[in-house]
């Protein structure tokens, strides 16, 4: 899944003022008549719901919005730059990196429709109309426009869904999804099967929702270990988290704990989420008489 990647953009420069004065007949001693410049085009990211990922962009390269035009004669104003649209899937935040912080949240793309500046075009500068005093009826200077906004950004698509399955690997989260959506996961016994969150409608009646499992997490998550901080962020958006405890592990509630304090680590509001606790595997031989142990391991966790 390519949902993350790192691109620099840089707005339009701001067209320059010109220094013009007005020549007709008859009007010998006509004053100045330079034009604005227009300003630079902005660099602006909307979320499209047709959008699936980043793929479509390139990393590091510059995406750059159009220059304004120059002022003209008879105080004519130079065109302003076309604004640059980049379009990206909904959930999408763009992140700000290095200048005088280390990372900054830029924009917040979270549903279709919502976009947001990240590079602003810079101001037309002024033609020497503007420059005209009493003492100085022709004057001969006029402003270059301003430089536009450059930055890197680096823009990271968060998963959109109601609720998240989240679990140690192997636990039996991509069962669980084919089981409830038509969602068509890879699964196998040995662990890290699932790769990258994958999402699945559940449909009960006229009612809908969406729901993502995320593949396992291990201690150490919250600092990148195993798959990490590239699936940890596709829950941060969901409304409830449904975790998957593997009932054949000799310690579930431990499990479970383990799994809390790498969701704290990372992001405190991610262990507050609601949570659906379900325990999976309880049909093996003898995980019947286990299972009033479990139950009462959980009441008092």
């Amino acid at each position: 899944m390519y949902d993350r990647v790192e691109i620099n953009v840089r707005a339009g420069k701001g067209g320059d003022g010109a220094v013009s004065f007005r020549r007709e007949k008859f009007v010998p001693y006509g004053g100045p008549d330079g034009g604005d410049g227009g300003n630079g085009g902005n660099v602006v990211i909307q979320a499209d719901s047709g959008i699936t990922d980043l793929k479509m962009f390139r990393p590091h390269k510059v995406y750059k919005a159009e220059n304004g035009e120059n002022g003209r004669g008879q105080r004519k104003h130079g065109k302003q730059g076309k604004n640059l649209i980049l379009l990206v899937p909904a959930g999408t935040i763009a992140i700000g990196i290095g200048g005088t912080a280390d990372e900054m949240l830029v924009a917040d793309c979270e549903s279709h429709g919502v976009e947001a500046v990240v590079a602003r075009g810079g101001r037309g500068g002024p033609g020497n109309v503007h420059f005209a005093t009493s003492t100085n009826q022709t004057p001969r200077i006029a402003r270059k426009g301003e430089e536009g906004e450059e930055r890197t950004l680096v823009l990271e698509m968060r998963l959109i869904a109601d609720a998240g399955i989240i679990g140690f690997p192997n636990a039996g989260k991509s069962t669980l999804l084919s089981k409830i959506t038509a969602a068509v996961p890879k699964i196998a016994s040995y662990p890290f099967t699932t790769l990258e969150p994958i999402p699945g409608v559940v449909r009960q009646g006229q009612r809908e929702f969406v729901i993502a499992e995320i593949p396992g997490l291990i201690e150490g998550a919250h600092l990148g270990k195993g798959l990490g901080h590239d699936f940890l962020r596709h829950i941060v958006r969901t409304r409830v988290l449904v975790h998957l405890i593997d009932g054949s592990s000799s310690a579930p509630v431990e499990d479970m704990l383990r799994v809390n304090n790498e969701l704290s680590l990372y992001d405190p509001d991610l262990a507050r989420k609601p949570q659906i606790v379900a325990v999976n595997k309880i049909d093996i031989p003898g995980m019947e008489e286990l299972l009033s142990d479990i139950r009462e391991e959980f009441r008092n966790a």
